[in-house]
């Protein structure tokens, strides 16, 4: 008798743990779920006030990279992850009215999992090793300067 209870005992014990087991796994892939939703909603979010606040401000895309050739070009290698980065797209985002007119900052994806290969291409032509990094470039694409880091301020002590 002994053995039986100790059995059903044991097998319920095996049978919580493996609910449980299930349950946790489930709670985490629903939190990851979650997570990735609210990550995009913040990077529409993001773009929505890019593209409200500025036309000298905007998010990479090959149209918008090739209209934009007659003006003074600066591929902002972003991530979304990089803490710098989201600082100085704050900075940018808030202060279009600082850039010259002349000037166009294409916040180009650096390594994201959204990242489209046109950015993996462009971040391969100019050697982006790393993010938060500005390449001004010139009507045919030329590299004219190079510069990591910085805000507004280090936008406009850097352009040529």
């Amino acid at each position: 008798m002994n053995k039986v209870i100790i059995t059903v005992g044991i097998i319920v014990l095996v049978l919580i743990g493996g609910v449980l087991i299930v349950t946790n796994q489930q709670s985490q892939q629903a939190e990851q779920v979650k997570m990735a939703q609210e990550k995009k909603a913040m990077e529409k979010k993001d773009n929505k006030m890019i593209k409200a606040s500025s036309s000298r401000y905007i998010v990479y895309s090959k149209e918008a990279y090739d209209q934009a050739s007659s003006k003074r070009r600066v591929l902002y290698f972003y991530a979304t992850w990089c803490p710098s980065c989201k600082i100085a797209n704050e900075d940018f985002t808030a202060n279009p009215d600082k850039i010259p007119e002349d000037v166009i900052v294409i916040r180009t994806n650096y390594n994201d999992p959204d990242t489209d290969q046109e950015e993996k291409d462009l971040a391969k032509k100019y050697g982006i090793t790393y993010q938060h990094t500005f390449v001004q470039i010139d009507a045919q694409g030329k590299e004219v300067t190079k510069w990591n880091g910085g805000k507004t301020d280090e936008l406009l002590a850097n352009i040529k």
